[in-house]
């Protein structure tokens, strides 16, 4: 797995503070109306985090009206196989635009889920060298070398000025098309062509890292006319208390939020890379991961040999702790539930059973069993006190530091004991479950398990510290780390980059 930000080595220090998730089930984007863009001389820079199959990065121009599927616009997104893509639609001829091929063997696959992206795209047509017209950087690096690549003409306009906008996370040119990503530090400079090194820089380990405006090697950003600096908090003049869509620019050029709440904005940054789940990880087709940031699962029907999905960040020392929201749960499956297995082998994909798996998982059925199963050995616990159903909350600390890791687990707030039902507490040692969670230097995993002779379903939210819910109260580790709903144990984390650098 690739963890591009670790720890806060950057000279500039840490101050990416949020980002914005975009779930494409819920249709979300950002949109503002642009005032006499510049057509020809623009940049665009982000941080993105993607966990779907296809993300909307920047969308400039418009929608002709009363011409069916018909636009005026220059599209940034990530293709159905991973790559990037630029491409204009109708307002200028194609030809006139730069354009990289996304769907085949050449340029950057752009596909981990686990990793933030920095894209800047730099644009400046009035270039005599046509190939500074326009630049694209990934991670600090100047992209070349692609099969189709397509130069603008000198003087080009990209996109129709009249009427148009900007858009982040929804086309124009396919205007169901939505995105599946989280970004953070996005910047819109209108009139002014700046390179990487205005974003970015490498810090002290080699890591491309975000740097503050002013700070970096480019010097400050003129934003221009239309341009705006998205860092999705409050700024004191964005009609939006929740700062989605605000402008802290200082140009108050805020844009509009559409089906986008509060709980969009995570803290899941650049800076900090928090935990999801994984789904390049191989697993059964009965399970669903990508949504609401890869934090979302869900699976259902008959599936006898245990399916499973694991996360992105699995440590293998320190003491670490999460929560799930459990939507709903049906069928009568004793093992159909939330897993904490040890991540050693994967072959195809099941990967639970036939030695693959030795781990924990609660089960969400009507028996409520926890049980720890070693290779082909298998120990049940059963107490009513762990019976999940929807709309209730599990709670989970992992201890990778004991000699045999222990796993906690409890629901409500209340932890659970291994035979008497609530009472244990991480804190004292009181109320684990052993389980072999770390061999060979592998580390545990977090996902789900299902295992049903006959139909079951099941639909979870993870919180690793960035929930995809409102949470009531609010509780973050002792680090100041991740947002809970119920106080996280005295020693233990929030999985995340910035926690693992210290504690893992």
């Amino acid at each position: 797995m690739v963890f591009p930000i670790v720890g806060g080595t950057q000279l500039t220090g840490d101050f990416v503070t949020n980002s914005l998730r975009l779930n494409d089930d819920d249709s979300p984007y950002l949109e503002r109306s642009l005032s006499s863009p510049n057509t020809d001389k623009f940049t665009v820079s982000c941080w993105v985090k993607l966990s779907g199959a296809r993300s909307q990065i920047a969308n400039i121009g418009k929608r002709l009206t009363g011409e069916a599927g018909d636009n005026r616009s220059i599209d940034i997104e990530q293709g159905s196989t991973g790559r990037l893509g630029i491409s204009a639609y109708n307002g200028v001829a194609d030809s006139n635009v730069a354009a990289y091929n996304s769907n085949t063997g050449e340029g950057a696959l752009i596909r981990d889920p686990s990793a933030w992206y920095h894209f800047v795209y730099a644009f400046d047509t009035g270039q005599g060298t046509a190939a500074n017209r326009f630049k694209w950087y990934i991670n600090g690096v100047l992209q070349s070398g692609y099969n189709t690549t397509t130069t603008p003409s000198q003087n080009a306009d990209l996109f129709d000025s009249s009427g148009s906008g900007f858009r982040l996370g929804r086309a124009y040119n396919t205007e169901s098309r939505y995105s599946d990503m989280y970004v953070a530090e996005y910047y819109y400079v209108d009139g002014q062509q700046y390179d990487h090194t205005y974003f970015g820089e490498f810090d002290n380990n080699g890591v491309w890292v975000p740097v503050k405006n002013g700070q970096g090697a480019g010097g400050a950003i003129t934003f221009g006319t239309n341009g705006f600096y998205l860092q999705f908090k409050e700024t004191g003049t964005s009609a939006n208390a929740s700062g989605i869509g605000a402008d802290t620019s200082g140009n108050d050029n805020h844009l509009t939020p559409n089906n986008l709440a509060a709980q969009d904005i995570t803290t899941d940054t650049p800076q900090n890379n928090f935990n999801t789940l994984n789904p390049l990880v191989p697993h059964h087709s009965i399970f669903d991961a990508e949504t609401e940031g890869n934090t979302g699962l869900s699976s259902s029907g008959v599936q006898l040999r245990g399916g499973y999905m694991g996360s992105t960040i699995m440590p293998t020392s320190g003491k670490w702790y999460f929560e799930v929201n459990i939507l709903s749960i049906s069928g009568s499956s004793d093992r159909t539930g939330i897993a904490i297995p040890r991540f050693e082998s994967v072959t195809g994909d099941d990967h639970i059973e036939g030695g693959d798996y030795a781990g924990f998982t609660v089960s969400t059925g009507s028996i409520g069993r926890v049980f720890v199963t070693e290779g082909s050995s298998t120990t049940e616990t059963d107490n009513s006190e762990y019976v999940f159903n929807g709309a209730s909350v599990a709670i989970f600390a992992v201890d990778m530091d004991a000699s045999t890791p222990r796993v906690y687990v409890g629901k409500n707030g209340t932890w659970f004991t291994t035979s008497a039902g609530s009472g244990g507490n991480p804190a004292t040692n009181t109320g684990y479950f052993e389980a072999n969670l770390s061999t060979g230097g592998s580390g545990f995993s977090v996902g789900a398990r299902h295992s049903a002779g006959s139909s079951a379903a099941q639909s979870y939210l993870y919180n690793f510290g960035q929930p995809a819910y409102t949470i009531s109260s609010g509780n973050s580790d002792a680090n100041g780390y991740g947002n809970f709903e119920y106080a996280v144990p005295s020693g233990y984390y929030a999985i995340c980059t910035k926690n693992l650098a210290e504690f893992g």
